[in-house]
């Protein structure tokens, strides 16, 4: 998903039909977020926000444990989707990403992001969340996403 993006179909994915992640949404048009992910995102049975990708080999470190990089690019496009209700009619930019990197991940994990808006205002959102694999923590977030006007 691009920061600031102009596209009003940045906030609608499209829905996986079949394979491991049949029921999720992939989003796509942030170059970076291509090459790095593929993520994916849906929403659970309690209407919480739910990211989450697959950990790969080319996620890792030399140490073989998760590239904090990785990480912190994954937590970047949560924000946007735990926010998106928030950012419907605006484009945007993350101002302020604060991460506490807790855990390490290893290649076949299931690596999932959830977290909620603390405050959605005129002009800026305010984030935190947690960053999972099962029930180990790896990372803990908090961000603020910035409101901006859409390229004309």
């Amino acid at each position: 998903m691009a920061d600031g993006d102009d596209s009003s179909a940045i906030w609608k994915g499209k829905p996986i039909a079949e394979g491991e992640w049949a029921g999720w949404s992939a989003y796509s048009g942030d170059p970076f977020e291509d090459l790095t992910g593929p993520f994916y995102c849906r929403t659970d049975d309690s209407g919480q926000v739910v990211c989450a990708f697959r950990a790969e080999r080319r996620h890792m470190n030399g140490s073989g444990a998760m590239h904090g990089g990785c990480l912190l690019t994954f937590v970047d496009y949560a924000i946007f989707m735990i926010a998106r209700d928030a950012l419907i009619d605006s484009g945007s930019v993350t101002a302020s990403m604060n991460a506490e990197f807790i855990d390490g991940s290893r290649e076949g994990e299931l690596i999932e992001a959830r977290g909620e808006v603390v405050r959605a205002g005129g002009s800026m959102v305010f984030l935190r969340g947690l960053v999972t694999t099962g029930e180990r923590p790896l990372l803990n977030f908090s961000a603020i996403i910035k409101k901006i006007r859409r390229k004309s």
